[in-house]
């Protein structure tokens, strides 16, 4: 087991993030761009800490188990069978694992997030 740990990530609504290029099979519309920066993971990598971010445009996911807080920006995240949700900055959401997403990203969303595999 890990111990307890506090990491401090300087201007976390400025971190530089790496790009994640989306499986063009995931867009519905626009052109978004996804990067992000993992700050922590589990030695068997089943669990992940970080900060992820995508530009406007709407896309599909199937989701792993995952709380995450939004830092900056807007969506709409329509869960398949399930609630939409409405996000933007401060705002604390849960996604289940095998939730079926479509994500409409009005402004830049930033998000921190965990997740378990």
């Amino acid at each position: 087991m890990t111990d307890s740990f506090a990491l401090h990530v300087p201007g976390v609504a400025d971190a530089e993030l790496a790009p994640e290029p989306l499986d063009p099979g995931q867009i519905v519309s626009g052109t978004p761009q996804v990067t992000g920066k993992v700050v922590w993971e589990s030695a068997d990598g089943r669990q992940m800490r970080g900060i992820w971010q995508i530009t406007p445009g709407v896309v599909t996911d199937t989701e792993a188990d995952e709380l995450f807080v939004v830092i900056s920006g807007s969506a709409t995240i329509e869960v398949e069978g399930g609630p939409t949700l409405r996000v933007g900055p401060g705002d604390m959401a849960v996604l289940r694992e095998g939730d079926r997403t479509t994500w409409t990203v009005h402004e830049t969303l930033r998000k921190v997030y965990a997740v378990n595999l």
